[in-house]
């Protein structure tokens, strides 16, 4: 009598005890990925195109919800605000994800409390590039131009992601590298062109049509590894610089407290998504190298990036109004 009576007890307290979103029959309704960058910018475009794969495997709409402003800051603070029910998510980025907490006096959102990881979807390095008419044919004769000439060699940079190239270099080379930062690429693009300026400091995306065209010439890649953005050209560390690489990268997160299930649910379905032939040569032809893996990858990735820009970014001054 008394082991009927406490299996009732039992029974009755996982009754009363709240169901998982996942034991909810997740999903349910549709889904919303916040992408904090304006519709049609590369993270934008990268991100309807899974979200579409995605939802035919969870058999649910995906919605694309834009909310650009400070860099990736509103809607990342938006998205770390949003119910922890797997039904908003968003697509951070090294930006959002990493480099914005060094670079902004204050966030309204933190980016290792507020987010649980459910996958890298994909990388891009960097391109450095000069004028086709440049005697400059690799990093070597770069950092020896600069060493010739008193005022350094001028490199134009469009981007923060471009400047943070050129800091690393300066610390592993010791030699002051001179970066022009502009407000856009067309402006560098158009200044390196021209002769004004011999270096440019680009992604792949913006850079790969003036390099086919004979426009520009490549002269490293910032990655670890060659990369298939940018065939048959030589990576920095290559040239002298071990273990040298700066990547770009997009990643899926979810706000903390998501149910492990939904974001192990998620994990599965990106990483399906990420390995079908098309979706990687989709990804490919948008600019990104296609990733994936588990949660727990992501995680280290971004630890250990946090980790490798922090000192580099409080010894350069970089701040961002």
């Amino acid at each position: 009598m008394k082991k009927i009576a406490s299996t009732i007890l039992a029974l009755g307290l996982t009754a009363l005890m709240p169901l998982s979103a996942a034991g909810q029959g997740y999903p349910n309704k549709p889904i919303k990925i916040i992408v904090a960058y304006p519709a049609g910018q590369g993270t934008d475009i990268a991100t309807r195109y899974l979200a579409e794969q995605m939802s035919r495997e969870l058999g649910q709409p995906i919605v694309i919800d834009n909310k650009p402003g400070a860099g990736g800051n509103l809607g990342t603070e938006l998205a770390a605000r949003s119910p922890a029910d797997g039904y908003t998510l968003t697509m951070g980025t090294n930006a959002t994800h990493v480099l914005n907490q060094f670079l902004y006096a204050r966030l309204a959102y933190e980016p290792e409390q507020d987010f649980v990881p459910v996958a890298l979807v994909g990388t891009f390095p960097m391109v450095v590039a000069v004028n086709p008419a440049s005697p400059i044919q690799g990093t070597a004769d770069l950092l020896g131009e600069v060493r010739r000439n008193a005022r350094g060699a001028d490199v134009a940079l469009p981007s923060t992601s471009a400047r943070l190239v050129v800091e690393l270099l300066k610390e592993r080379s010791g030699v002051a590298v001179f970066g022009v930062p502009y407000k856009g690429a067309s402006g560098a693009v158009a200044d390196v062109m021209g002769g004004q300026v011999p270096v440019i400091v680009d992604t792949p995306t913006s850079l790969r049509p003036l390099l086919s065209g004979g426009k520009l010439r490549a002269i490293a890649v910032t990655s670890r590894q060659p990369s298939a953005l940018v065939p048959g050209i030589k990576t920095v560390a290559e040239q002298g610089h071990a273990g040298f690489e700066v990547v770009a990268w997009n990643a899926l997160y979810a706000p903390k407290g998501t149910p492990a299930e939904v974001v192990n649910l998620l994990n599965r379905t990106l990483n399906k998504v990420l390995q079908q032939p098309e979706s990687r040569q989709k990804l490919l032809d948008l600019g990104f190298e296609p990733a994936g893996g588990p949660a727990s990858q992501l995680d280290e990735f971004a630890r250990s990036e946090r980790s490798k820009w922090k000192p580099i970014i409080a010894a350069a001054g970089i701040r961002v109004d």
